[in-house]
């Protein structure tokens, strides 16, 4: 499935008023978002959400609620997520779900998940908003990898209520979403008892699960809400955000969609499912964009800056959830490379405010959802285009970069202060700095130059890959797309991995290296996803039949 039967095109788009899994509630400085998953109201008939599980339906309401949270309510300075179920916190991604899911669905669930994970963690250091799981119950698997994504964890002490990361014993697999990674890395917990710990299905609860340092503070039933409460309130005091204005609207994006086409007001995909390619394209304001910041307050979810890059963020996760088969996708842009750069500027000028803040903080994740999604990416720079600034972003995260060398019809490309280390990628690094890391100087050489670079001298200058002349372009990126639409995906992927991420590592690069490889892996042995392997059995019929071959 994919998952299972669903017929349906699956979307990303939703509202608190149309949550069926979450319930978000403010008072005053604290936010609280409580899990009460409806049992009956998976994303497909085929399971049950029973026990708090989750599927990606429920993880999809959770990313738009922590959206809205940043952008809607500015008031807020701490959030305590919860569990409306009694003695319930989180029992983890649905097993049944996982089990009947698609190879690749299952990769790109746990991928999704792992980006919202991040996003709470994103929104704790640059929104100052800090996160406090109230564990009121059953906490295991991707439950717990959620309560890990917090900055701290509360426990209720009743005797019952444990922590845990069953996967291995369970299930065959891994924690999905970077629990062993947080375990160790984000909560340093001494390696030989996350050993013990990870191969614990009943998992670890009480003041142990302090010692251990799985959790900060344990408290019985008793004192349990007064106590989270009242330590949510401390984090809120701790905080710096100041937002006293009105909130940015998250407005609807409201796509046409047909059957080859998904168009957005500023962006385009071209689906050309033949030929297992796709064209995406951006455009530029259609007018001088606000300049400065209560100019941009006034333009709201409308701000063209902050409304591109969602429409850009849906487009790649329709790509990823609906569009299996297709593995190239050319990305291009139209439009006065000027207003892009107004764009740009207001953001960079006013990135004290806070809302311009969450704007370019949300065009970070998005690119970086773009550098994690496992397809092919050739950027095609064409009379009329628009690569600058933020959207030159675009082209540094391809794979490769095609420019149009033709004096008749000149193209350039040009920089602005967002290319210099205010969206990074994953690694901590800009794309300038991982495009020239064997050449440092060349980012302080580009980020001074002045004015557009021509197809010559992006060329020379390393920006590119190629610059045909107006005789060889078409036959030259015709040929390239169809050769890499003809290689293998999965080696595509492996390498594409590998070749993006140049660099130091992080804990936000270790747990994606580590999903795609391990994780990506483990889904497919037979001891997972055989006949009888753990996945398939669990629930159903006895115990898995392993390989105990150790390779």
């Amino acid at each position: 499935m994919q998952p299972a039967t669903t017929a349906k095109p699956i979307t990303f788009e939703t509202h608190p008023a149309q949550y069926r899994h979450w319930r978000l509630d403010f008072d005053g400085p604290l936010a609280t978002l409580s899990m009460d998953v409806a049992e009956d109201a998976a994303l497909v008939p085929d399971y049950k959400l029973k026990l708090n599980s989750y599927d990606l339906g429920v993880d999809i309401e959770l990313a738009d609620a922590l959206t809205r949270i940043r952008f809607e309510h500015p008031e807020t300075r701490a959030l305590v997520l919860t569990s409306l179920k009694d003695r319930i916190f989180c029992a983890g991604a649905n097993i049944f779900m996982l089990g009947g899911s698609s190879h690749a669905f299952k990769v790109n669930f746990c991928k999704f998940t792992n980006e919202t994970r991040l996003a709470l963690e994103d929104m704790s250091e640059h929104s100052g908003i800090r996160s406090l799981a109230a564990v009121n119950g059953i906490c295991a698997g991707g439950g717990y990898e959620l309560a890990l994504a917090c900055d701290e964890i509360a426990l209720v002490d009743d005797g019952n209520s444990a922590v845990s990361l069953p996967e291995t014993p369970l299930l065959g697999v891994l924690p999905g979403t970077g629990g062993l990674t947080r375990v160790v890395d984000k909560r340093k917990v001494r390696r030989d008892r996350a050993d013990v710990f990870s191969t614990l299905v009943e998992g670890i609860k009480g003041r142990r699960a302090v010692e251990w340092g799985l959790v900060d503070a344990v408290h019985p039933t008793s004192q349990f809400k007064d106590k989270v409460r009242a330590r949510a309130l401390e984090l809120a005091n701790l905080s710096k955000r100041s937002g006293i204005e009105p909130g940015l609207s998250v407005l609807p994006l409201t796509p046409r969609i047909s059957d080859d086409e998904i168009a957005y007001r500023h962006v385009d995909l071209k689906l050309q499912r033949a030929r297992r390619t796709a064209e995406l394209t951006l455009r530029a304001p259609d007018a001088d964009p606000p300049a400065t910041a209560a100019d941009i307050l006034r333009a709201g979810g409308e701000f063209w800056l902050l409304r591109v890059f969602r429409e850009l963020d849906d487009a790649l996760l329709w790509l990823r959830f609906n569009e299996p088969e297709i593995g190239t996708i050319v990305l291009r842009t139209e439009g006065d490379p000027a207003l892009v750069l107004a764009a740009d500027r207001a953001v960079a000028e006013h990135g004290d405010v806070w809302y311009i803040r969450e704007i370019r903080h949300f065009v970070k994740r998005v690119l970086k959802r773009l550098d994690l999604t496992a397809r092919s990416f050739f950027a095609f720079i064409e009379p009329g285009s628009c690569f600058a600034g933020s959207l030159l972003e675009l082209a540094l995260a391809a794979d490769r970069v095609y420019m149009l060398n033709d004096p008749d019809r000149p193209t350039a490309i040009q920089l602005s202060p967002l290319n210099a280390g205010l969206l990074p990628m994953s690694n901590g690094l800009s794309r300038l700095q991982v495009r020239f890391l064997g050449e440092p100087s060349r980012v302080g050489e580009v980020l001074a130059h002045k004015g557009a670079f021509g197809a010559d001298e992006a060329l020379e200058t390393g920006l590119v890959t190629s610059a045909p002349d107006d005789l060889d372009w078409e036959d030259e990126v015709r040929l390239a797309v169809e050769e890499r639409a003809a290689l293998s995906p999965d080696a595509l992927t492996g390498m594409e991995a590998n070749l993006r991420f140049a660099g130091p590592e992080t804990l936000e690069t270790k747990i994606f290296s580590r999903l795609s490889a391990w994780q990506n892996w483990i889904f497919q042995r037979p001891n997972a996803v055989g006949e009888r392997g753990a996945l398939r059995v669990y629930g159903r019929e006895g115990r898995p039949e392993f390989d105990w071959r150790r390779t």
